[in-house]
């Protein structure tokens, strides 16, 4: 059982300098260890926690002592308990969270346990930033008009949302309009450091979105985890982690002018990508990071999860201290953050003598050899520097299909589609830009970028140029301040005239909410078989992820995607081709309107001011008319309607005893689908439109809702009847069943039918058997999504097999039940011969005591083969899970057998 925690001797007072206390903390430095002093910093908010947290029952001394000898531990893989200082959910992942918990109540009666015993016991930030569909592009009304129509459209879901946060305490819901959440918690929500009834700690965060890291550009340790593990985390769980190796990335130098920081992050992401650095830290120092602002940080830490580490992180440093200050957080506060960072080795004082950290491994970056660059066509991590990007086009078009290849014949390269678009001439080709979107969390939350874009638009409305009007341009700040800088400076006028108008604040075109293309365009593309052009600012570019008719999709910084746009192709080269003809009827280039570093300093310095944070986040408490409006039941149960397509309740929980399951062996279990490398959550989860063919339009229909109201499938997260009919219905999905043929399809191998996923997973349950996945490298990747798992468990899937897995979808998959196989190194579905039309036997000790984290498993089929798996059940707590069916029965049952 839990005792007194044993550090309580170095629980010390942090006295003020005029006099009192700030409170009393852990402190790191009275341990008297010289360890510590070389541990990097973001492992030392690990410890911190172990610390403050350590009862020798969910954390123990030894634990902490792990911590403490990072440097000879973490190479050996030991896992270590983390508790959290809090959670932050998005709406989309916030709304099954909350159904999650209030169907824990709902079993916890049935159960006999007290249903008010399932609370958030960590603080929990829900920001419903309401992705915005791009349906009213180029329109001067569009925030407003999008507003009122989301609340049409997600009415229920966001009474739902509201109902829980007055159900559940220590939940804190942000309402919409507000902006999107990862730039809420930048500018708002993340503290830095805790004050909680007088004892001090560090800020950190799990999410349930991959881009919280973002917050680690503010020196706040943050990540995403499956909805799953959050869930446990906010009922008091530690969350089970393998203590991880760091990789110290020193930056030096400065950007060259005109560079900017998302030139910067996709060169860092190309580095790291090549050097590995899944399931790590990466630690960023040295004097360049003084020559980044807070923003460019935040740029680079968004984007963890595309170069693959668990976090990119930077400590805080005076840098950070000004950007709490321009933020509106009191000088109070930051006086605390400062005193208590400093008194516990926290803080970066590049003007003190700097004792060296030992990092796993290290990089290293001159700033100055950063070029402006784009990634593309189909993968972030794929950069192309903008002087090659006119000849890496070609490539594209000639090479075979794959990552960076569409296999388009010689002769076709250069054909041109003309066509009428409401009355006037209009032309595509081959890599025209049909949308053009300055949306995302990666770089809305940047002053720099953004006002640079907006410099880009004034340059190019005084000579003359115009985006063509059938390029679908929008403009999603990631907050209101944004709106407030933009119109300060004077040069939101310029954006609106080459059609970058406001349509809303929250994630719109990078994940995949770019609303339908005009008709007359839509056919272009596809009727000629175009290999149309969607350029973004975002960290998303997989294919089908965008929208369905542009193949190629690239990122590029705000500035770079105004100057696509006028381009109107991404067959160019910036450096000897004209992006157009000006209004004196001579060429203009690419030099003619890209501004210097000095122009968007100036103009950052005299037009993003610390007022305009105060009076936006003041507004965030108030909620708006809409929100306010809406009635909610006061009860603590909550009334499930039958009837409801966009909240249901799931069936995790039907037929739950007290006794745990046990652990289970797959047995004759027919492949429900064998794909290669790269399959992301993009493939696997329910995202962006409801196709009309699809299974979950079919559902729709039958029950009385018509097409035009489908909605996303973001927005309808809360419906697992909607979801499990949207896994694997991408259409770019490729199923080695189907023998090239690309689409949400797969063969029935009983009867040889071609069906889609959701009608042949049903067939087989149906009929009694237990189906499994095959897959190639990098299994997961993309954004953490808990449907990537869940989807599957609905549809019955009982194990995955693959080459290797993405950290966080692995562990969604034990949440889950699902069992994660590895194959061994040098082996994959095609060198052992596998076809997928065998049927798989997995063979498990039925006693859970029998199995080992990481152990072999020997798997057989019905045709002979046999073939060793490594069994990625990581640490002891992911095989309690699998024991218990899942991480939620797990956390249950504890709750009672703890009453």
């Amino acid at each position: 059982m839990a005792s007194i925690n044993p550090f309580k001797d170095i629980f010390l007072s942090l006295p003020k300098p005029e006099g009192g206390e700030f409170g009393k903390y852990f402190s790191l430095p009275a341990l008297k260890d010289s360890r510590i002093d070389k541990l990097p910093y973001s492992i030392r908010i690990l410890l911190e926690s172990a610390i403050r947290n350590c009862d020798n029952f969910q954390v123990t001394k030894s634990d902490v002592e792990k911590i403490i000898d990072w440097q000879n531990t973490s190479p050996k893989q030991v896992e270590i308990p983390f508790k959290p200082a809090r959670v932050l959910l998005q709406d989309f992942t916030g709304v099954p969270a909350v159904v999650d918990l209030a169907c824990m109540r709902d079993a916890m009666n049935r159960l006999g346990g007290d249903s008010n015993k399932i609370n958030p016991l960590v603080p929990v930030d829900l920001v419903i930033d309401h992705s915005v569909q791009v349906d009213l592009a180029r329109s001067e009304n569009a925030v407003q008009t999008n507003m009122e129509l989301e609340f049409q459209r997600n009415n229920e879901r966001f009474a739902f949302l509201k109902w829980g946060a007055n159900a559940f305490h220590n939940m804190l819901v942000v309402p919409p309009g507000s902006g999107i959440v990862h730039q809420v918690n930048l500018e708002y929500l993340g503290r830095v450091v805790f004050n909680n009834a007088g004892i001090l700690y560090p800020d950190s965060v799990v999410g349930t979105d991959s881009h919280t890291t973002m917050i680690d550009g503010l020196g706040v340790a943050g990540w995403g985890v499956g909805g799953i593990e959050a869930e446990a985390t906010m009922l008091g769980q530690p969350m089970s982690m393998v203590l991880p190796g760091v990789v110290g990335f020193k930056l030096s130098g400065k950007l060259c002018n005109g560079v900017t920081a998302t030139d910067l992050v996709l060169t860092v992401t190309q580095m790291l990508r090549k050097h590995g650095v899944v399931g790590k830290f990466v630690e960023f120092y040295g004097e360049g990071v003084g020559e980044l602002s807070l923003a460019d940080r935040a740029t680079i830490a968004n984007m963890s999860p595309e170069y693959g580490a668990t976090m990119g992180f930077f400590p805080v440093d005076h840098v950070t201290l000004q950007y709490l200050k321009l933020t509106g957080r009191s000088h109070e506060t930051v006086t605390m953050i400062e005193a208590y960072l400093r008194a516990n080795k926290m803080f970066v004082d590049y003007n003190e003598p700097q004792v060296e950290t030992v990092y796993s491994s290290y990089l290293e970056l001159d700033l100055s050899i950063v070029e402006p660059c784009i990634s593309g066509p189909k993968r972030p991590h794929d950069r192309v520097p903008l002087k090659e990007m006119k000849a890496d086009w070609h490539s594209c078009l000639d090479s075979k299909v794959g990552f960076k290849g569409f296999a388009v014949q010689k002769e076709s390269q250069d054909k041109v589609v003309k066509f009428d678009f409401h009355g006037q001439p209009a032309e595509l080709k081959h890599g025209s830009v049909v949308i053009a979107a300055i949306t995302s969390c990666t770089n809305t939350s940047n002053p720099s970028v953004m006002l640079g874009a907006a410099l880009v638009a004034k340059k190019a409305c005084e000579l003359g140029l115009e985006v063509k009007p059938w390029i679908k341009t929008s403009l999603a700040p990631g907050s209101g301040v944004v709106t407030k800088y933009l119109l300060r400076s004077g040069l939101q006028q310029y954006l609106n005239q080459q059609g970058f108008h406001i349509v809303g604040y929250g994630c719109t075109t990078c994940i995949g909410n770019s609303g339908d293309l005009d008709e007359s365009v839509a056919t272009a593309i596809s009727e000629n078989d175009i290999v149309a052009a969607a350029v973004l600012s975002g960290n998303r570019n997989f294919e089908g992820r965008v929208h369905p008719l542009t193949r190629a999709n690239y990122l590029a910084s705000p500035p770079l995607v105004v100057a696509y746009a006028l381009a109107g192709t991404v067959d160019i080269d910036f450096v000897k081709e004209p992006i157009g003809t000006g209004k004196d009827g001579k060429s203009v280039y690419f030099k003619d309107i890209w501004p210097s570093t000095e122009e968007v300093a100036e103009v950052v310095q005299s037009s993003v001011l610390s007022d305009m944070f105060k009076s936006t986040y003041e507004a965030i408490t108030k909620g708006n008319p809409m929100w306010n409006k809406l009635s909610v039941p006061a009860s603590t149960l909550y009334s499930w309607d039958a009837n409801s397509t966009y909240i249901h309740e799931p069936p995790y929980f039907k037929n739950m005893s007290m006794s745990p399951p046990g652990p289970h062996a797959v047995k004759d279990a027919y492949c429900l689908l064998n794909f290669g490398d790269s399959i992301t959550t993009d493939h696997i989860s329910p995202a962006g439109s409801i196709h009309k063919d699809s299974p979950a339009a079919k559902y729709l229909l039958e029950r009385g809702v018509d097409r035009k109201d489908f909605n996303s499938y973001g927005s309808r997260r809360g419906n697992d009847e909607i979801m499990a009919r949207g896994t694997f219905a991408n259409i770019r999905l490729v199923n080695k069943l189907l023998n090239g043929v690309v689409g949400p399809k797969t063969i029935h191998i009983p009867t040889g039918d071609r069906l889609s996923v959701f009608d042949a997973a049903m067939k087989y349950k149906a009929d009694g058997h237990e189906t499994i996945v095959l897959a190639g490298a990098e299994y997961g990747s993309g954004s953490s999504r808990d449907w990537a798992a869940k989807g599957p468990m609905l549809l019955g899937v009982k194990a995955v097999i693959a080459k290797s897995f993405e950290r966080i979808h692995r562990s969604n998959l034990v949440g889950m039940g699902i069992i994660p196989l590895c194959f061994k190194p040098g082996d994959d579905a095609d060198s052992l011969g596998l076809t997928g039309y065998e049927r798989y036997t997995i063979d498990l000790p039925s006693n859970i005591s029998s199995i080992r984290p990481g152990q072999d498993i020997i798997v057989v089929t019905d045709n002979g083969k046999s073939f060793t798996c490594t069994l990625r059940f990581d640490t002891e707590v992911e095989l309690a899970y699998f024991n218990h069916g899942g991480i939620l029965p797990y956390v249950i049952r504890n709750l009672i057998n703890l009453s």
